[in-house]
């Protein structure tokens, strides 16, 4: 795999299910993660986070330590943000930096904006019905 592949919310958790070394990473803020929700089972590595709101310069690095495996970069990585957008920029990091199973999860965890400007209505990792907390 040379590029991040995109998939839905409902093919994340059956890979999840199916393969026991994937990880799915939340790459939101710390807030997000603890007071919107995140998928039970989500590992927190920001990929832009407060107070700064800069890109994490060592979120490659960051992965690595959450896989603890000799191959890491071979293990396949999930990634759920709000809508899709972030994960799919942290994701083209991961490529570059010679991981080779990168997936962004399309819609993230709370989907795009619906007329009302709200979201969780159109889709997303909530809006589906997937395992979630929140603190």
């Amino acid at each position: 795999m040379s590029e991040v592949i995109s998939i839905s919310p409902q093919e994340a958790w059956q890979m999840l299910q199916g393969d026991s070394k994937a990880l799915l990473i939340d790459v939101r803020s710390g807030m997000e993660y603890l007071f919107v929700g995140h998928p039970k089972g989500a590992i927190h590595v920001p990929w832009i986070d407060e107070p700064d709101w800069d890109v994490n310069p060592n979120f490659a690095a960051d992965i690595v330590k959450e896989i603890r495996s000799v191959n890491a970069r071979e293990v396949p990585i999930l990634l759920i943000c709000r809508s899709g957008v972030r994960s799919l920029e942290a994701g083209k990091v991961l490529i570059q930096a010679g991981f080779s199973q990168v997936y962004n999860i399309i819609d993230g965890f709370e989907g795009p904006l619906d007329v009302e400007r709200h979201r969780s209505s159109l889709g997303g990792w909530r809006f589906h019905g997937l395992p979630w907390e929140q603190c």
